[in-house]
């Protein structure tokens, strides 16, 4: 079977690029291991433990694809702002939409839910899908990617996108080299309900080991839900794992200061080791990595996802202007364009994260005295807290035109 174009990893990132490209003339394969259906969804349903912080960027993109609507049909919860602290000490900083006369900063959504709306969009497309597909082996063949599927099956096609995630089998079998290293933290998350209102707030502590993110989430009537990340130390995060529920909630709302009230329940949870990876190249002749693929980063501000929406919406934008220039998509000179205008802004981010990770895991007093001193004389600076807001909705820098306003 042969394509214009392959996808491997219908995720989230991969399936919006297939979208943006729909109207291209390609003839568009996504490949998946994964049954690529639509979930059922119910309102009473338990919230799933992974959800991602949307950026106004990536709400924009989302909608002139179509499936902004099927994700608010289900659940997605607006906030307007963000709260953080230093737990081992005073300093503390306070953004709002509002400093920029945004209506949100950003929308908690669970991860199925953007998928399922994302699929929803794809079924209904001339775009091919091909579920339950998983690579074994991927070699050039010509000017063509011939890719082997278990139970022998063969692909081609002469462009090749890995949207497989962190640990992407498109990466590995081209022999893409990455930098990486373990974070030598875990972070857990679950869904849990607290005694009092979130506010339409993020709110995170840092902690001695490791941030404590609470996300808001639209529960039913009556009841407060939050989404949590709680990064810490391996050691710590296995005795946190093996507690009962009701010895967790109590230690969860200990490290939270109780801003919320009590943690009254919560919901199963996953405990996911941290790691940071970066691919060297993004790109090479006929190949081009995006999202998690690419790069994976600390979860410390939920950017991961939003990096990946902007690769998809850049690499969409490069590929429709070579197409109207009649150009070979598959060129290394074409696909480096995408490259050149994603790398620097996600390695800024990496960057950022790993800043601000490093500073609020220091132990030594002056650091501590340092970051509590700025977060303090940040707070005061509302230049300096806008400059921060934009970049949190997005819609700072080079922004593909499905982003833009």
């Amino acid at each position: 079977m042969r394509a214009d174009l392959i996808i491997v990893g219908a995720g989230m990132v991969g399936s919006t690029l297939a979208l943006a490209l729909e109207h291209s003339g390609l003839d568009i394969l996504i490949v998946d291991g994964g049954p690529l259906s639509v979930s059922p969804f119910a309102a009473q349903a338990p919230f799933e433990p992974r959800v991602s912080a949307l950026s106004m960027a990536s709400q924009r993109i989302l909608d002139r694809l179509g499936a902004w609507p099927g994700i608010a049909a289900r659940r997605a919860c607006p906030y307007g702002e963000m709260r953080v602290w230093d737990g081992s000490g005073t300093g503390s900083i306070h953004f709002a939409a509002a400093s920029v006369h945004a209506e949100t900063l950003g929308h908690i959504v669970e991860n199925r839910v953007v998928q399922d709306a994302l699929l929803e969009r794809l079924h209904d497309s001339q775009i091919g899908l091909l579920p339950g597909a998983r690579l074994e082996q991927l070699r050039r063949s010509g000017d063509d990617w011939l890719l082997t599927l278990e139970g022998g099956r063969q692909l081609r096609a002469p462009l090749l996108v890995a949207a497989d995630g962190g640990n992407s089998a498109v990466r590995r079998l081209a022999g893409c080299a990455t930098r990486e290293w373990d974070y030598l933290h875990h972070a857990i998350v679950t869904s849990v309900r607290c005694e009092r209102p979130h506010q339409a707030t993020a709110w995170q502590r840092f902690t001695d080991d490791g941030p404590l993110a609470f996300l808001p989430l639209a529960g039913p009537a009556g009841e407060h839900w939050c989404s949590i990340v709680w990064s810490t130390v391996p050691v710590e995060a296995e005795r946190l794992m093996a507690l009962g529920d009701e010895a967790f909630c109590a230690e969860l709302g200990k490290a939270f200061e109780h801003r919320l009230g009590k943690v009254l329940h919560a919901d199963r949870r996953l405990c996911i080791p941290l790691r940071q990876r970066h691919a060297k190249r993004y790109v090479e002749p006929g190949l081009a990595l995006i999202g998690d693929a690419a790069h994976t980063i600390h979860p410390l501000a939920g950017q991961g996802v939003n990096l990946g929406f902007l690769d998809a919406a850049v690499l969409a934008e490069v590929l429709l202007h070579a197409v109207e220039r009649g150009e070979n998509l598959a060129e290394e000179r074409v696909l480096s364009r995408f490259e050149r205008r994603r790398m620097p802004h996600n390695l800024a981010m990496m960057a950022a994260m790993e800043g601000f990770q490093r500073l609020f895991q220091a132990d030594p007093l002056p650091l501590r005295l340092l970051r509590n001193v700025g977060l303090d004389l940040v707070d005061g600076q509302a230049e300096a807290k806008a400059l921060f807001v934009r970049q949190a909705l997005g819609l700072s820098g080079d922004l593909p035109e499905l982003a833009r306003a």
